[in-house]
């Protein structure tokens, strides 16, 4: 789960991490009555999507007088601020958050995230922070440092102080570099996050250390533990489908191919979508039913699936453990009648009641096409969409 810029920051405040006074608004009226509040003479108006690259892409602007700052909220709220990690489509900024300004002497990178090679968590930080990270961390791989740290122990005060040193810091804006290193650590555990990264940290022309920016990322099976992170959560900011998905307990991330998936277990669901590249097709979504799967939910699935306009064909790829197959056939057969279904639909079964569950699709008179195995189900549904096609 993603949250806004505003959103982290107050994470990070709470768990000592020094931040810019700000606020956020939605109208221009609102925006000043923000900017006059937090007193000065230059604010920054900064778009609020699940993204970033929001300078580049113009959702990050500089104001120097109350008027510029209601001029720029206007400018921006309601905007489709392409950056590129919206892709080409963009997304709608809903809210602005303003914040003062800041005399910045130096930018650094900091992020926190787990890595698998070391099964730890990572901080990583860099001297050259900013919009180019990505370009600093393909081309000058040697400027980004890292360290692992001891689940044990958790972040100790010298590696957080090394770190400082490496990217350059130096005299007493290090102690304040490992005070902020030290609470982003904090907040990264405390919030079950899986990153965040603030980017940039500045050093400013008063010997200050500020989080400018943040982004957060939790990870979302460690949410029923975290209900003030939960509250966060932006519905605008997510995929309708998906939404409507997790209403369901359905695990689904949509994607930009033309065959629907309906799967049970995530590593059969990733193994069905790599199947089905291999044989030259593009999967539409990743969709795990789970393993306890009834009727109804079956249905819910294809209903999803079939929301996505791009969906020319649907591969159903059950293993009955604890599910059953003749309830997956049940859920298949009532969804292909109550939807019309028209686009070719492969089914491949095995396990538990699976003979059962083939002769209720046999038997139920409708356009499915069996599949014994995985390889022949990936198969049957790209040529049969392929075939559609022309």
């Amino acid at each position: 789960m993603n949250i806004h810029e505003y959103q982290a920051k107050e994470v990070l405040k709470s768990y000592g991490v020094n931040t810019l006074q700000g606020g956020v608004a939605v109208t221009p009226d609102e925006a000043a009555t923000v900017a006059n509040k937090i007193g000065g003479s230059i604010w920054v108006v900064k778009a609020q999507i699940h993204a970033g690259g929001r300078g580049k892409g113009g959702g990050v602007k500089i104001a120097k007088s109350i008027d510029e700052v209601k001029t720029l909220t206007s400018e921006i709220v309601g905007m489709n601020l392409i950056t590129h990690q919206t892709g080409p489509e963009g997304k709608i900024v809903n809210k602005v958050l303003i914040e003062a300004g800041c005399d910045i002497a130096k930018e650094y990178y900091v992020a926190l995230l787990v890595d698998r090679a070391t099964d730890s968590v990572v901080l990583m930080a860099s001297s050259e922070g900013g919009m180019d990270i990505e370009e600093v961390a393909d081309k000058t791989p040697e400027l980004i440092h890292k360290v692992a740290i001891d689940p044990a122990v958790g972040l100790m005060p010298f590696q957080a102080r090394d770190i400082a040193f490496k990217i350059g810091m130096t005299g007493k804006v290090v102690n304040k570099a490992v005070k902020n290193l030290m609470g982003l650590y904090q907040s990264f555990i405390k919030s079950d996050c899986a990153m965040a990264e603030i980017n940039p940290l500045v050093e400013t022309k008063a010997g200050e250390v500020i989080a400018l920016d943040a982004k957060f990322n939790f990870d979302s099976n460690a949410l029923y533990r975290q209900k003030n992170i939960v509250e966060y959560r932006d519905l605008t900011e997510e995929d309708p489908s998906e939404v409507e998905a997790s209403k369901f307990d359905l695990a689904f991330i949509k994607l930009d191919g033309n065959i629907g998936c309906l799967v049970n277990g995530a590593g059969l669901a990733m193994a069905t979508m790599d199947i089905i590249k291999l044989h030259g097709g593009n999967p539409a979504n990743f969709l795990d039913v789970g393993g306890g799967a009834n009727k109804e939910k079956v249905k819910e699935a294809f209903k999803i699936i079939l929301k996505d306009q791009n969906v020319k064909g649907i591969l159903v790829n059950i293993f009955g453990g604890i599910m059953k197959c003749d309830v997956i056939a049940e859920g298949v057969i009532a969804a292909c009648k109550e939807l019309s279904l028209t686009a070719p639909l492969v089914v491949r079964l095995a396990g538990t009641n699976v003979e059962l569950g083939k002769k209720l699709l046999a038997e139920s008179g409708l356009n499915i096409i069996p599949a014994g195995d995985l390889t022949e189900a990936a198969e049957k549904i790209v040529n049969a969409v392929k075939e559609g096609a022309n």
